[in-house]
């Protein structure tokens, strides 16, 4: 049997596949908590012992740049490498890739009932797709057609360097940096980015934090999932987190925007992780194309894009097992 996975900052999830099921039939399939296990063996132990059946080989989506073999999380402490993870857990072969290459390598695979179209777009045949992943941290992975096949690449762009669009995003950039110093694209759209906009709009947008929400906010473990369902109320949902949700949007559809243009994704980009399908009411509306758009000279080439929401619940998992199960 092989083992794959899809390891983040907050979850991993982990299934079984072999040859005759393909990647879309995962077996014995859990997802568990990442931060209470001091490493991925231990979880990876967990799981094993749990399933009680014959695991060879592995292939693990991990955040990160994978070099030679090894990967140091970015969001998560811990350092893994391939020979050391085979021998910790009995295996013949340990593959490490970065998670967004292995949803990349998903994409390929999805049906259309695995996405949802915010920007219809002219798609080019064979032309380059990327991916823009905000989860815990912001993941980026381009896919390029090598005659026969599309191949992903991975990219760490989360990590480039953020640049401000507006006068308030320009307020935004001050403010980070002077808590950061640098200022990244995952500073801004990610999980983690979602309170440092929060805090931006409170503390010099002076927008007022209603005690209620400042109560819910100290006993969460994660403000995130508070101030995001907050925001997506129907009726009096905060205006501090209506704002927070409106200027995450924002931002991420200027930073998709910005791989599109990098890679010139003419075959589209598809925004994965742990967020846009949570958010999906926010990313359906004009402001999300207008902000994806917006990029000058070459506005008109942005409305041919098109722009896509994964809605597969484990597409990262399903990449790491077709490219576990290819390689094998």
């Amino acid at each position: 049997m092989h083992l794959a996975g899809d390891i983040g900052g907050t979850k991993t999830a982990l299934a079984l596949f072999d040859r005759t099921h393909g990647p879309h039939h995962p077996m014995a399939q859990r997802t568990l908590p990442s931060r209470p296990y001091a490493s991925f063996a231990d979880l990876a132990r967990d799981y094993i012992g749990s399933v009680q059946q014959p695991v060879t080989q592995a292939t693990l989506g991990v955040p990160g740049p994978v070099i030679e073999g090894h990967v140091s999380g970015t969001n998560l402490p811990w350092d893994m490498d391939e020979t050391s993870l085979a021998q910790e857990l009995g295996l013949e072969r340990v593959r490490l890739i970065n998670d967004l290459y292995a949803l990349a390598q998903a994409i390929p695979t999805l049906d259309s009932a695995d996405l949802v179209t915010l920007n219809e777009g002219q798609p080019g045949q064979h032309e380059p797709m990327a991916v823009v992943a905000p989860g815990t941290g912001l993941g980026t992975a381009y896919l390029t057609w090598d005659g026969e096949r599309y191949r992903p690449q991975a990219s760490e762009a989360g990590h480039a360097d953020w640049a401000p669009n507006s006068a308030q995003q320009a307020r935004l950039y001050s403010y980070l940096a002077e808590r950061f110093g640098h200022v990244s694209n995952e500073r801004v759209c990610s999980g983690t980015g979602i309170p440092n906009l929060y805090a931006f709009l409170r503390d010099v947008e002076d927008l007022a934090e209603p005690p209620e929400l400042q109560a819910l906010l100290a006993g969460a473990a994660d403000p995130v999932p508070v101030i995001v369902e907050a925001a997506l109320k129907a009726q009096d949902a905060p205006t501090i987190c209506r704002a927070t949700l409106g200027l995450f949007v924002e931002i991420l559809a200027e930073v998709a925007g910005n791989m599109a243009l990098a890679v010139l994704a003419r075959g589209g980009v598809f925004l994965g992780g742990g967020i846009p399908h949570k958010i999906l009411p926010a990313l359906q509306t004009p402001d999300f194309v207008a902000a994806f758009g917006r990029k000058g000279r070459l506005a008109y080439l942005m409305q041919e894009i098109p722009v896509h929401v994964i809605v597969h619940p484990y597409a990262g998992l399903l990449g790491a097992a077709a490219f576990g199960l290819a390689s094998a």
